[in-house]
């Protein structure tokens, strides 16, 4: 079996490239599905005395880099807290920038994605979302929806709460309507209820910038999720971070509230 200390021990990277390091992550426990909160635009653009949307743009690179890169590392599923529900509080003019970045990234990375055999998904609440901005998701879940390598989900106007009580109200009408028996609701059963019935939960979750709280984000699903903080704002997220990220979690271990056989 494979040492999976050499994965995680920072002492013995060091002297590793990081193309030797994307070489030898892959050979032992890569994560199906990592979440990431991309956090600290804002923080990246006001340390270069630039406008916030600057910061934006220059994150959108990123999620353009890291979906490569998950992609080549063999990831299943990458789930990005592009817009919460709760982002709707932010200045006009930032929150109407924030609407246009999906038409800008996926106009100019749809064809990447289409080759790579990446296939765009969405959760959240569609209602809100302008017109142009779902359009162009709704483009690129179209044109890639026979892809079936890395699943890419856009997490926006996404909420947990909000996901949760929908899902408690399509439970409660499918009791009413005959459909379900209260007795026959479990975790599983309930679990298809949400926006990620389709997906299996995250078994990591990296947040940018150094905050360290879940801001409303897939709180069913994280139940057991490991989690990996970093002061990283997201525009300098790099190709060794997630690499770094994977590696500490390749070095733990997930017992999911029971116990290891050698324990």
């Amino acid at each position: 079996m494979l040492d999976k200390m050499k994965f995680w021990n920072k002492d013995n990277q060091n002297g590793l490239s990081i193309d030797e390091r994307l070489k030898e992550v892959v050979h032992f426990n890569i994560p199906n599905h990592i979440a990431i909160i991309m956090d600290g635009n804002g923080r990246w653009a006001k340390k270069r005395a630039l406008p916030r949307v600057a910061g934006h743009h220059e994150g959108m690179k990123t999620v353009r880099k890291i979906t490569k890169v998950a992609n080549q590392l063999g990831i299943k599923q990458l789930t990005l807290y592009a817009f919460s529900t709760e982002n709707w509080k932010r200045p006009k003019m930032e929150v109407e920038y924030l609407m246009k970045l999906p038409e800008e990234f996926l106009g100019t990375f749809l064809p990447e994605l289409v080759e790579e055999n990446v296939k765009v998904t969405m959760m959240g609440d569609e209602e809100a979302i302008p017109p142009h901005t779902k359009n162009a998701v709704y483009k690129a879940i179209e044109e890639t929806k026979e892809n079936d390598g890395l699943i890419l989900n856009f997490a926006l106007n996404y909420g947990s709460r909000a996901e949760i009580l929908d899902g408690v109200r399509h439970v409660l009408k499918d009791v009413q309507n005959g459909i379900l028996n209260e007795k026959e609701l479990t975790e599983e059963v309930f679990s298809k209820y949400l926006m990620t019935k389709d997906f299996c939960d995250p078994d990591l979750l990296i947040r940018t910038s150094g905050e360290i709280r879940l801001s409303n984000f897939m709180l069913w699903q994280l139940a057991y999720t490991e989690f990996w903080f970093t002061d990283v704002l997201w525009p300098d997220f790099s190709e060794e971070h997630l690499v770094e990220a994977i590696e500490a979690f390749q070095g733990r271990s997930r017992r999911f509230g029971g116990l290891k056989s050698e324990e």
